[in-house]
């Protein structure tokens, strides 16, 4: 099939994705059925305005209107009946589109309500009328909120016109525009290696069924699909070359975080990625695991020859990881210059720090490869 080019093609700066989809759960945005966390709501307007003023076009996809308006009709549980729930996404929406235009006022900012159904997205006509439209407003510079048209989509009546969360739709539309970045933000922190460490899992190269095994549900009365639609949606999204972030919306600042490397969160890699965009992952979207260091000899080799960095060249390391992880490379002068992934652990580095190759080939026999830092996983920052 012929690939035309989109108007829209993205492009990064050096720092940051050119297109943003920031998708935000209901547990985010209110603190009960039908109470708006207006302060939080106020900061993420900011760090959405943020991006804006750093030049990345951003395109926020809102749940909470079905939430929304049971607060408003006095409901305490999510109705069972199809016209219920479409009557509480009615009268929620407007409250929903009213409450980000409050929070993006102090910023000069205007929102613009699109509702979609998974319809829309799957007839070619509809299909290209949104991107246009979508288009359109992000040159108005315009933020536009998107939310699944409820009001119509019912699995009940027919089940090809429902996202079934906007998760997916956020994986959809993140396809759509041709975003560098999905940005997922809910209550939940990110990806919990529940049958391990029981700690986030910071980075995933690739969505397995050991992966998908970490997902779970949700309880809450207002949210729906959990990490399992979560990590559905991740699949989706990479595999249109698109990065995937899962955070937690509670976190202070979480979007520059993120972006900065520094924000706690699970980050999925964009299946296909050529080498310079899979450097630049390596370089801007990882949290470092701890720190290798160098001696003088090993900087110019890395800064202007694009070597590998080798055993001999390592004198230390600091913070505790293993092989596989993300690490920032250190001069003598402890001033991080580039960052990798490293093919040993923290213990191992000591041992090997100074060695020769062949040292190195008889200390660790079944090793494949000896370098420290391969140069094809390895970014000068």
């Amino acid at each position: 099939m012929t690939h035309h080019p989109s108007p829209i093609t993205p492009s990064l700066t050096a720092s940051r994705p050119r297109r943003v989809v920031i998708k935000l759960g209901t547990g985010v945005l209110t603190t009960g059925i039908g109470q708006l966390d207006t302060a939080r709501i106020a900061s993420l307007c900011a760090q959405i305005a943020r991006l804006r003023q750093e030049g990345c076009e951003v395109i926020v996809v809102s749940s909470g209107a079905v939430g929304l308006g049971m607060g408003r009709l006095g409901l305490t549980k999510k109705p069972k009946e199809v016209t219920k729930k479409q009557a509480c996404a009615a009268v929620g929406q407007s409250l929903l589109m009213e409450t980000w235009q409050r929070g993006f006022d102090p910023h000069g900012l205007t929102v613009a309500q699109v509702l979609l159904t998974h319809e829309d997205l799957r007839a070619r006509d509809r299909y290209l009328s949104i991107k246009a439209t979508l288009r359109q407003l992000v040159d108005y510079a315009t933020i536009p909120i998107i939310n699944e048209n409820d009001t119509v989509s019912a699995a009940e009546i027919n089940a090809m016109l429902k996202f079934g969360d906007n998760d997916t739709l956020g994986a959809m539309v993140a396809s759509l525009v041709e975003a560098q970045l999905l940005i997922i933000l809910s209550t939940a922190p990110g990806l919990i290696d529940l049958k391990g460490t029981g700690e986030i899992v910071p980075v995933v190269e690739k969505i397995t069924a050991d992966i998908e095994a970490m997902a779970g549900g949700t309880t809450s009365e207002t949210a729906t699909g959990g990490m399992i639609s979560k990590i559905s949606a991740a699949k989706l999204a990479t595999k249109s070359g698109c990065g995937v972030f899962i955070a937690s919306g509670a976190e202070p600042d979480i979007v520059q975080r993120l972006l900065a490397g520094t924000g706690p969160g699970t980050f999925f890699v964009p299946s296909g990625l050529p080498m310079e965009a899979r450097k630049r992952w390596l370089a801007y979207y990882q949290r470092p695991a701890g720190t290798v260091f160098v001696n003088e000899c090993a900087v110019p080799v890395l800064r202007e020859q694009g070597r590998s960095l080798l055993a001999i060249g390592v004198t230390g390391a600091k913070g505790e990881f293993a092989a596989g992880d993300i690490v920032n490379i250190a001069g003598p002068d402890k001033d991080v210059f580039a960052r990798g992934k490293v093919a040993f652990g923290s213990e191992e580095i000591p041992v090997l720090a100074g060695k020769h190759g062949g040292e190195v080939a008889d200390l660790f026999p079944h090793r494949k490869r000896l370098e420290v830092v391969h140069r094809n996983d390895l970014v000068l920052l």
